[in-house]
């Protein structure tokens, strides 16, 4: 599995509460989260980002709560990867869960720059700017964390194992 995209960039300590307000968390409504989506650490944000585009972002991103509106958000709004050079643990798995791609490779996080262009082959963890031609190495995907994503995240991938044990 092959993402293209923009990159968004930001920094250090991108917290739950910046991805997505606590006052938008009484809706369960992708498309009202994704209206949202990082509006008080960049309010141009959701207004722009375009499906396929990546977020890449410093140290711990999605520290705080352990809300799983943040990755949905993000996710909601087009978000297609984001690459860190690292995570709260809670919002890691979080994404997982949803099906949203993550990787933490400080090189890569460092040397982009917001509006560049990465490709990240999730099955190899190879990150390639197109701007500049570097490539940067993340850990890969294990093939089930893969067939997880493509699947759309753990609920629907759970749902169609259960599926596929019931024909057998």
């Amino acid at each position: 599995m092959t993402i293209g995209g923009r990159v968004w960039k930001y920094g250090d300590n991108v917290d739950t509460d910046a991805i997505i307000a606590a006052r938008y968390l009484n809706t369960s409504s992708e498309a009202e989260l994704a209206a949202h989506a990082m509006q008080d650490l960049d309010p141009s944000f959701a207004g722009q980002v375009k499906p396929g585009d990546i977020l890449v972002a410093g140290k711990n991103f999605g520290c705080g709560s352990s809300r799983e509106h943040a990755p949905l958000a993000l996710k909601a709004c087009g978000v297609a990867c984001i690459v860190a050079e690292s995570y709260a643990r809670i919002f890691y798995r979080n994404a997982i869960n949803i099906g949203l791609p993550i990787l933490e490779c400080p090189e890569a996080a460092r040397a982009t720059l917001a509006g560049q262009t990465l490709e990240v082959e999730l099955a190899s963890g190879r990150i390639r700017n197109l701007d500049t031609g570097e490539t940067y190495h993340a850990v890969a995907y294990p093939p089930f964390m893969l067939d997880l994503i493509a699947a759309g995240g753990l609920v629907p991938y759970t749902r169609a194992q259960l599926q596929q044990q019931a024909a057998r």
